[in-house]
């Protein structure tokens, strides 16, 4: 069997994830690669680019002019498209489709006529919506009463300067992602998989596989964290994002640093030069880090992780801190709670920073670590279940 993943990133974000199931695959006897974008693969994974900066940047600012993400990109996909016919994979597996990488009703009209099986793992909500990939903050279900218009977040990812082409995309995105006969839909949690079926999308066949991670990397480590950004012995607050957006809740915690004592430091990795130079005295602002053992240290010298995001498909930071043993305090929304046990922290409504700043203190407290042993989301158990959809559609 031989399963060729099309992802926006490489081995960034859901590119992880893509490559943990290429992994899965390969220990399983069967072939993969992955076809991306972004960022790059580890040297194990075979692999195709898809276009090049100059097209990513291309394709982004003729969004940003028409509100038609996914439009662009002709010869990156013509090429790409060239390349699967050669590799011929048994099933094709989609990702993510935005990111301003690839031609979507180009890719779609080759899928149709390809007439392969094919898996499409929904991160986010840009399937079934006119323009946005989130938009529970927004407060708006147009996508699932009267389509999508007038766009309440024109100006969010994937951004519009002008236009408002959402209720156009609304429509050709239902006929499009109906037109391949053998498309199923992957959904990374329950509140997602119950989203998709008040949309378009309802009638698709969909099931829920939730994202793993390799726990032989994220585990309770040791390591020198505490030392090297001088934090001492003061409890830690740890907040983790690749991005931060106005959705990832940066605003909370600098409202937290407001409640809690001297006795605490909230720590944020993943942050931009402007934004960790806009963090006050009492907060530790660092970047990307060095890969995931770095960040495994990180989350282990923690005492609690505060998830702050009000729009996550599934929270990843979550799993990854509770497979340190470090507790979680997170918000009551979207698909977080699912990430959670009522051992391993505590579920609080959005943007309640007492209750945040209390739940906290009670954790740091009794001095609460996790039982790894009891870990629920393992990727190589999760990810056998797409060695079994693949199979089926086999």
């Amino acid at each position: 069997m031989k399963v060729l993943q099309i992802n926006t990133f490489g081995n960034l974000s859901t590119g992880k994830i893509a490559v943990d199931i290429y992994r899965t695959l390969r220990a399983h006897g069967n072939e993969g690669a992955v076809a991306f974008a972004r960022n790059e693969v580890p040297g194990d994974v075979p692999s195709f680019k898809i276009g090049n900066p100059l097209s990513v940047y291309t394709d982004g600012v003729l969004t940003r002019l028409t509100d038609k993400a996914g439009h662009y990109s002709r010869g990156a996909t013509e090429k790409l498209i060239k390349q699967i016919k050669e590799y011929d994979p048994d099933i094709i597996h989609l990702h993510n489709l935005h990111g301003y990488y690839i031609n979507v009703p180009m890719l779609f009209d080759y899928l149709k006529e390809a007439d392969k099986p094919v898996v499409w793992t929904l991160h986010d909500c840009w399937a079934y919506t006119g323009h946005c990939c989130y938009y529970s903050m927004a407060g708006c279900d147009k996508w699932k009463l009267t389509g999508c218009t007038k766009c309440p977040q024109k100006k969010a990812y994937p951004a519009s300067i002008f236009k408002d082409n959402s209720s156009r995309n609304f429509s050709e995105k239902n006929q499009m992602f109906h037109s391949v006969k053998n498309l199923h839909l992957v959904c990374v949690s329950k509140w997602l998989d119950n989203e998709v079926k008040e949309s378009y999308l309802k009638d698709l066949p969909s099931r829920v596989i939730y994202n793993g991670i390799d726990t032989s990397v994220f585990k309770p480590s040791s390591g020198n964290f505490r030392i090297k950004y001088d934090v001492g012995d003061k409890r830690i607050v740890l907040g983790v994002a690749s991005t931060w957006d106005t959705r990832k809740g940066l605003a909370d915690f600098i409202g937290l640093s407001k409640i809690l004592d001297e006795r605490y430091k909230i720590v944020l990795v993943g942050l931009n030069d402007k934004q960790k130079a806009s963090l006050p005295d009492n907060m530790l602002g660092i970047g990307r880090t060095d890969g995931p053992k770095e960040l495994a240290e990180i989350y282990s010298a923690s005492n609690v992780l505060f998830n702050a995001s009000v729009e996550e498909t599934f929270g990843l930071p979550n799993v990854e801190s509770l497979a340190c043993g470090t507790p979680v305090v997170a918000y009551n929304c979207t698909g977080i709670p699912e990430t959670m046990t009522e051992n391993d922290g505590y579920i609080v409504e959005p943007h309640d920073l007492k209750t945040v700043a209390l739940k906290i203190g009670e954790i740091c407290d009794a001095g609460k670590r996790i039982e790894v042993s009891s870990f629920r989301f393992p990727k190589d158990k999760t990810y056998e279940a797409y060695m079994k959809l693949y199979e089926e559609l086999v």
